[in-house]
């Protein structure tokens, strides 16, 4: 059985019936034969660490210091560099592991949002090819940043050869043709009785100027005629050289230019972007006799008069939502989810609004615990985005400085700003005529007219008067 198995399949090897049909290679046309891959080619990484927008209005930060030194090797999330923004200093990580090879930007030099500040290299061996990137990069920035060359004035082309005017008239053509005049040279013609249909015109498309009608009476042509050919081709110069208005300013002798620091730029753009807002005022007068005295009873535990306010206004928000809302679009109004006062705080060399977030869910205690660790970490610059761009309504309090009222600016984004006004004793009269002395305060309010209405701001208005002139519910 196996022999009759063997006879009928035949044995072979691979090998030999390979060589035995000697078969050729012929590229298919079908199947058109791949070009072999290159093997990959290992290049250096040297990665950029780039100038981080560390809110929403940044557009370019300043370098306060650099942690870390050119050549000290890095772990993935540690600090290298501190970067003054529109709003705080904050401390920029890295997102790689390996050595601070370059340093493109220095400290007190300021660069655009994304661009690379520090080059960071993986190996020992590519630090010198960062050291050149770096070079090259700042040599070009700086060739960039330098003014063009004054290129040599073009040769002089020489004057054409006088025209005529007999040559300069068009050629004449058959049949009536139709007089172009200015009013006064027509003026002039009939003064001098002269024909204009027998002038040439020497204006543009042969329009006939007073020049024209001067000259074939005979006479010089006046000065005032003169002054006012050129006035008259002087607007039509003026467009293509006309330069923006720049509104200059008398020099005051002995007087120093001090530039804007970081923060003050963006303060200076955020106010002149309130302008585009249609905005209005309330004014509205506050009895703070129980105010002050509840503030007597809880200062001792850490309480202050900002944390009461804001308080109240979260209060007053919960029941008038529209004056905590916002129009993004011009179009729709935006309710917020959260009421974030953000209250504004003077610090050296700026102006900055840490934010109590959900202040109408807080405790007056943990309120005024929360307050005191913002101005802290406000004056020493180190606030977080989220504790300074996320307000929805702005309270300013300048009553502890004696001023009695002021009106405040809409910060960008927000629906109103409180104005708060110093207590004062004020003389008033009951409704049966009898006087007495109260301690009052003036809030002023400004709003968005687009979606705060007089109506809202008013009732809005009347409920935090009420809670403030009753506190005992702000301590529950």
């Amino acid at each position: 059985m196996s022999s009759l198995h063997q006879s009928r399949v035949p044995a072979m090897s691979f090998s030999s019936s390979i060589s035995s049909c000697r078969l050729q290679w012929r590229p298919s046309t079908a199947f058109p034969a791949r070009p072999r891959r290159r093997a990959p080619i290992v290049q250096a990484k040297i990665r950029e660490i780039f100038m981080p927008a560390l809110s929403s209005t940044m557009t370019e930060g300043k370098i306060v210091s650099w942690v870390k030194s050119e050549g000290d090797v890095l772990s993935k999330g540690e600090s290298v560099v501190v970067v003054e923004s529109d709003k705080a200093d904050m401390d920029v990580e890295t997102f790689y592991d390996g050595i601070l090879a370059a340093i493109v930007v220095g400290e007190g030099e300021t660069a655009l949002v994304g661009a690379p500040i520090g080059l960071l290299a993986e190996t020992e061996e590519e630090i010198a090819e960062a050291k050149a990137k770096a070079a090259s990069s700042s040599s070009h920035s700086a060739a960039s940043a330098a003014p063009p060359l004054p290129s040599p004035p073009p040769p002089a082309a020489a004057p054409p050869p006088p025209v005529s005017a007999k040559a300069a008239a068009p050629a004449p053509v058959d049949g009536p043709r139709k007089i172009v005049a200015t009013p006064f040279a027509k003026k002039l013609a009939k003064q001098h009785k002269i024909d204009i249909n027998s002038v040439v015109g020497s204006g543009p498309f042969g329009r006939i100027t007073p020049a024209d009608v001067e000259a074939a009476a005979g006479i010089a042509p006046s000065k005032t005629t003169t002054v006012a050919s050129v006035a008259s081709a002087a607007p039509a110069a003026a467009p293509s050289k006309a330069a923006p208005a720049v509104t200059t300013f008398p020099e005051i002798p002995g007087s120093t230019v001090v530039p804007f620091t970081t923060m003050q730029a963006a303060v200076s753009k955020n106010m002149v972007e309130s302008l585009t807002v249609p905005t209005f005022r309330v004014g509205y007068p506050v009895s703070t006799d129980a105010l002050d005295a509840l503030y007597e009873k809880v200062k001792q535990k850490g309480v202050t008069m900002t944390a009461l306010l804001a308080k109240a206004v979260a209060m007053a928000l919960v029941q008038h939502p529209v004056v905590n809302s916002t129009c993004k679009d011009g179009k729709s109004f935006t309710y917020n989810s959260t009421i974030n006062i953000a209250v504004a705080v003077a610090i050296n060399g700026g102006l900055i609004t840490p934010v109590l977030q959900d202040a109408d869910k807080l405790d007056l205690y943990l309120l005024s615990q929360k307050w005191k660790e913002l101005v802290e970490k406000a004056r020493a610059k180190q606030l977080q985005p989220l504790e300074y761009s996320s307000g929805t309504f702005t309270l300013s309090n300048l009553g502890m400085f004696g001023v009695d009222r002021f009106d405040a600016i809409l910060p960008p984004g927000q629906g109103a700003i409180m104005a708060v006004g110093a207590s004062k004793p004020t003389v008033v009269a009951d409704a049966d005529g009898f006087f007495s002395v109260k301690s009052k305060m003036l809030v002023n309010v400004t709003a968005d007219h687009r979606i705060i209405y007089g109506a809202d701001l008013a009732a809005f208005l009347q409920t935090f008067s009420k809670i403030v002139e009753n506190p005992e519910s702000l301590t529950m």
